[in-house]
């Protein structure tokens, strides 16, 4: 069963642009992006199940993390989207391409392969796990929890994106931790469906990012056959918020070279 997504829309016409964010992000990282592409289109950011201020609920898989973004679409009265993923949204994306392709523009994907990656986030659960325990009552305790755990003082602000006012005065995490981490094996594997997307697509990459190596271009261009490469070279993982011009111009680019 699908979950009702909570979701930011700006309003406007034509085909509209759906943002979806990545791994214990949300739809509110996007908002200094959102403002930009306003001014040129209707755009929709997503929360995706378990993050934001999306329900809580148990399965983490691609397909079904789709379905919600489709059953977002039926709600929205949507037709056809434009829709840009970022690492696990991507893979969001690219499952709602290969499964439904007639309600796809074109994808826009950030900084992920269509693969299977090996676990890597131990120490953010970790982290996370201690803060809960620690029941902060400020941001800068809540940053002393998780430094405990996790050393880069970028991924601990980008982590403490997930955490509100709690009824007891002190801050809480929204994120739905527990279903997370036990769908997280899925979170790992590839996107759901199968063949290729034949439709426009664009790949961006950060050139210190591991993400998307040179290896992983072969299976990239049989997924997504009419894609197009672009690398920002200074940008890690977080491509869109280390490099935001580089990649709002990359996107702008994009989305103007296509029939809308």
């Amino acid at each position: 069963m699908s979950v009702e997504l909570n979701y930011q829309d700006t309003g406007g016409e034509g085909t509209p642009l759906m943002v979806v964010h990545g791994l214990l992000g949300s739809a509110d990282n996007w908002r200094s992006h959102v403002k930009q592409w306003q001014d040129r289109r209707r755009v929709v950011a997503v929360d995706l199940r378990n993050h934001g201020r999306s329900p809580h609920a148990e399965g983490m898989s691609y397909r079904e993390m789709a379905e919600d973004l489709l059953a977002l679409m039926e709600r929205l009265h949507i037709e056809k989207a434009h829709l840009l993923g970022h690492s696990m949204g991507g893979k969001v994306v690219i499952s709602l391409a290969r499964l439904t392709p007639e309600r796809v523009a074109s994808l826009i994907v950030a900084d992920i392969a269509p693969q299977a990656y090996g676990h890597g986030h131990d120490a953010v659960f970790a982290g996370l796990r201690h803060l809960q325990r620690g029941n902060p009552a400020n941001r800068r305790e809540a940053d002393e929890l998780l430094a405990e755990h996790v050393d880069e003082r970028a991924t601990r602000l980008f982590l403490a994106t997930n955490l509100e006012r709690g009824e007891s005065g002190g801050l809480v995490l929204r994120v739905g931790l527990d279903q997370i981490e036990a769908g997280y094996r899925d979170i790992m594997r590839a996107p759901a469906g199968e063949g290729a997307f034949e439709g426009p697509a664009l790949v961006l990459r950060g050139g210190r990012s591991n993400y998307v190596p040179d290896s992983a271009l072969p299976g990239l261009r049989e997924a997504l056959p009419n894609s197009r490469l672009v690398t920002l070279e200074e940008a890690g993982h977080w491509l869109h918020a280390e490099q935001p011009e580089a990649f709002q111009s990359a996107v702008n680019d994009f989305l103007n070279s296509l029939a809308d």
